[in-house]
């Protein structure tokens, strides 16, 4: 199959990203090497630490990461359109080494983000990689809008999750799409039968909360302080902010991705099984590149029946 190019579209999915790792080792196992590699939100960092040779440094981040870890990335801001500000985690790419212009890049790269105003597709294919990640991740919500080339930029995931028509577009004859989407809908609401003090719960610890409120402006922290376990902590048969908006995320990414991919479908969709990782479980990594190698496993027939 000389000059046959292989594309590996990489899908949203926040903390369920983690298993693009497994899957890009898992392949390389088996032989399999991606030419062309785009990805969108997650998938963007994941892809970027692949094509810039990194994806180890990326690898041993992540399964040390804890919860203190994750805190020291949040740059609380509540005045930028969203929650977290989002320098901190440029600064954690660059340190990683995840830094080099798009271009000099071995192999064609592009991070999917979407046009705050217009609505439009955003393939950002040139200059720092590290940016183009960041304004690839900008989850509504949670990190604040990214300025590029005179225009906003948001979350990829909004207009194309799993960015298989971008692959095809780069020259990809085959294209290997990992959907992070798949069983996500139906993720049940784990509340307390009791309110628990903030001390006692388990799904956020106490000191996830205290590092947060620490990035707070002193005028502001009093306030923050009232109401940020109400953010991250559900109340009897109801839903907390959070299990809100990632539920509402959820939604629409399963339904724009089942869209996307009647319209382009790939040649072999991996679909990591990752519903138990909630957004902000960063933490959980080992568990994800675990499952994204046992879904390249459980692939492995259809694999080699297009390469």
């Amino acid at each position: 199959m000389k000059g046959h190019r292989i594309g590996l579209a990489l899908g949203s999915g926040s903390a369920r990203g983690w298993s693009h790792i497994g899957v890009i080792e898992a392949l390389k196992d088996a032989g399999i090497e991606p030419d062309i590699v785009c990805g969108t939100s997650f998938g963007a960092i994941v892809g970027a630490a692949c094509v810039t040779q990194r994806l180890s440094a990326l690898k041993d981040f992540a399964e040390s990461l804890t919860w203190s870890g994750i805190v020291s990335l949040l740059d609380v801001s509540l005045i930028r359109g969203g929650l977290i500000d989002g320098k901190a985690i440029v600064k954690l790419l660059q340190k990683l080494g995840i830094d080099v212009p798009i271009e000099t890049c071995a192999k064609p790269f592009a991070a999917i983000a979407t046009d705050l105003e217009t609505g439009r597709e955003v393939w950002l294919r040139e200059g720092p990689i590290a940016d183009a990640v960041r304004a690839s991740i900008t989850l509504p919500g949670i990190l604040s809008p990214v300025h590029h080339g005179g225009r906003w930029l948001v979350d990829g995931g909004l207009v194309n999750p799993v960015p298989v028509s971008t692959c095809r577009a780069l020259g990809a004859d085959t294209v290997i799409a990992v959907d992070l989407n798949g069983d996500i809908m139906g993720r049940r609401f784990n509340a307390p039968a009791v309110q628990q003090p903030l001390t006692e719960t388990a799904e956020m610890p106490p000191e996830f909360l205290r590092g947060l409120l620490a990035n707070v402006p002193p005028s502001l922290r009093e306030q923050a302080s009232a109401i940020a376990p109400k953010l991250f902590r559900s109340a009897p048969a109801r839903p907390a902010y959070f299990d809100v908006l990632a539920n509402s995320i959820n939604i629409m990414q399963h339904h724009i991705t089942r869209s996307r991919l009647a319209g382009d479908p790939p040649d072999v969709i991996l679909a990591p099984r990752l519903r138990h990782i909630g957004l902000m479980e960063f933490h959980r990594a080992p568990e994800a590149i675990a499952e994204g190698r046992a879904c390249v496993d459980q692939a492995m027939p259809a694999l080699r029946r297009y390469i």
